[in-house]
């Protein structure tokens, strides 16, 4: 079949018909020019998410040159790492993250959710990302670790260009690098302060945080604050965007959280099935990988493709419908096993609590297509851009 690629930005604009050729056509399949296999069954996928003694996270979960290796976890914390090391910093990281924690955040979330919500919706029309979906989610993690309220956009903007990829460069941006380095060294610092001066936030607990005697290094502190304010900031965003946008492609399932706030969970739970803002993550094969006849060696790089899985037509039925009244628990969007992302409790309340507040304030909404604009990650699948206009109640 025609090479599939995570750096075209055609596939970038929609993915989904190339996913259903994949599990058509080539379910274990193999890109030469990049040197990864992909994986892109549910059955497949999930398989792999278990098998933590045959997938390796240790190299990192991209693809991209410059974020692959044995360095990985420099920026990519526990999450280019397999067991023991990544137990024990998860272990440690966790106790921000509880469903139990994260629910005492939840009167928070809406005074930030509602602080930047009203000035938008006064305004009438307003673009989504810029001044409402990119702002409360780096807020909540910037309040959740401690970065003040004056560095934050700053951070967002570095973020952007770590996660953006440029057409026909296939590996991160000098951009990217140069703001990858930025944001260590600012956290560096911001570590450096807290160790002297202890404050009431995640970072203070995580460097204070000991277990049977074991602290977090300022190596590994540093890289912690790095994923959080890159992976988590980035996909909430991009997973509020998604959901406003196919409820204003499907006016049918719009109508129903819109009638009914109690299906605003349903409505963040089919939105992540459907058009997830983390599309795939990689794996390096610790033994040998048999698929469908074919054996991959080890040492070879897998990538799982997630929004693949969340399409496959064997376990979701009429897939490629957005529909709120679907069956989501097999969903693969905050990945399974051991690497279920810590952030999920926290993504959802973030979801929810903002869908709440915009339906408790419109009426109805649109959306100006030619001033919507996706962004380019090999990755991460949301908008960049996203005008909108709204009625207000």
């Amino acid at each position: 079949m025609s090479l599939f690629s995570p750096y075209d930005y055609a596939f970038h604009e929609d993915p989904y018909p190339i996913y259903e050729r994949l599990r058509r056509e080539a379910p274990l399949y193999r890109n030469d020019e990049f040197d990864f296999w992909a994986l892109s069954r549910h059955a497949d996928v999930l398989g792999a998410f278990r098998d933590i003694d045959g997938f390796s996270n240790a190299n990192g979960v991209s693809l991209d040159p410059s974020a692959y290796g044995s360095h990985a976890s420099q920026t990519m914390s526990f999450l280019a790492m397999d067991p023991p090391k990544h137990t024990r910093i998860r272990k440690l990281a966790n106790k921000g993250f509880t469903p139990r924690t994260v629910a005492q955040l939840e009167d928070r979330v809406r005074e930030i959710t509602i602080e930047h919500l009203e000035p938008a919706l006064a305004h009438g029309t307003f673009d989504f990302i810029a001044d409402f979906a990119g702002k409360v989610p780096m807020d909540v993690i910037s309040e959740l670790i401690g970065v003040p309220r004056a560095d934050r956009a700053v951070l967002r903007r570095l973020a952007d260009l770590v996660v953006h990829r440029q057409e026909g460069l296939f590996d991160v941006p000098v951009a990217g690098q140069e703001a990858a380095l930025e944001m260590v060294v600012y956290f560096a610092e911001m570590v450096t302060d807290r160790r002297r001066h202890l404050g009431d936030d995640l970072t203070s607990e995580l460097i204070e945080a000991d277990i049977e005697g074991d602290r977090l290094n300022d190596e590994e502190l540093i890289a912690f604050l790095f994923l959080m304010v890159v992976a988590g900031n980035e996909t909430t965003t991009k997973l509020l965007g998604n959901a406003w946008y196919w409820a204003w492609r499907n006016p049918d399932e719009r109508a129903k959280p819109f009638k009914d706030p109690a299906r605003i969970s349903a409505w963040v739970e089919e939105t992540l099935r459907f058009d997830n803002s983390s599309q795939m993550v990689l794996r390096t094969l610790k033994r040998d990988l048999t698929v469908d006849g074919t054996t991959v060696g080890a040492g070879e790089r897998v990538l799982l493709l997630i929004g693949s899985a969340n399409r496959d037509e064997t376990v979701f039925v009429a897939p490629e419908r957005y529909d709120l009244d679907r069956d989501t628990t097999k969903s693969l969007s905050f990945g399974n096993g051991r690497h279920f992302c810590m952030g999920a409790p926290l993504a959802r309340l973030e979801g929810r609590v903002a869908l709440e507040e915009l339906v408790r304030r419109v009426d109805d909404y649109e959306i100006d297509m030619g001033g919507t604009r996706w962004v380019h990650s090999s990755n991460v699948r949301g908008f960049e851009a996203l005008a909108t206009t709204v009625e207000v109640r």
